[in-house]
């Protein structure tokens, strides 16, 4: 199902809340036969080669640095219209591409992706933002997501799982929950309750695995 709505890149504060493996051996031999004698050539046997896929969660570079969220533009500023990859959550039937920004122009669109934080499939903490009111209103349901339901992103890197660990409310300058983390983790915020710009509905989730394409 949710590769109906993967979508490849395009191009790839307070702000915050603005809007709402295997070896294989190989034995060869040749015999010739003389009308006198028989003649056994030289049995060759190639290396064993063993090549080990890692599949595990991501980590981070020996050196390597965790991702720099940006600081967001004015709520009402019209970025540009950028798709940087897809979302599904089959538990609230939401299928949505994801655009780069999270300004309330962006937000009216469908989901946004906070600049600087980590891409799906990446170390550190990818932040989406959604609205539950208003447009397309994709996370409109968020408060219905439970520990162990799956979310798919997709980007230019494939297809990712990540699993629901827990959902919180917070105020809206609660920018901490934009911070990037050594794992791989998912942050969903959006305004609550539905209808309020009161508070903020934030849902956390853990890295699972790379869909197999």
């Amino acid at each position: 199902m949710f590769r109906a709505v993967a979508v490849s890149l395009v191009v790839l504060t307070p702000a915050l809340f603005v809007g709402c493996a295997s070896g294989e051996e190989v034995m060869v031999s040749t015999t010739s036969l003389a009308a006198t004698s028989t003649t056994a050539a030289p049995t060759t046997t190639s290396t064993s080669t063993t090549t080990t896929v890692y599949s595990g969660p991501p980590t981070l570079a020996p050196g390597g640095t965790l991702p720099q969220p940006e600081n967001i533009p004015p709520e009402d500023a019209i970025e540009p219209e950028v798709i940087v990859g897809a979302l599904a959550i089959p538990r609230i039937d939401v299928m949505q591409v994801l655009y780069r920004g999270v300004t309330l122009p962006t937000l009216d669109k469908g989901v946004g992706w906070w600049p600087g934080t980590a891409m799906p499939g990446q170390v550190g903490n990818v932040v989406l933002g959604g609205h539950r009111m208003s447009k397309k209103k994709p996370f409109r349901n968020i408060d219905q997501l439970q520990p162990g339901d799956e979310i798919f992103l997709s980007s230019a890197d494939g297809e990712f799982v990540y699993v629901v660990d827990r959902t919180f409310i917070v105020e809206p300058t609660d920018v901490w929950i934009i911070d990037q983390t050594t794992d791989a983790t998912l942050t969903l915020f959006a305004c609550h309750p539905p209808g309020s710009t009161r508070e903020r509905i934030v849902v956390v989730a853990n890295y699972s695995r790379q869909v197999d394409v």
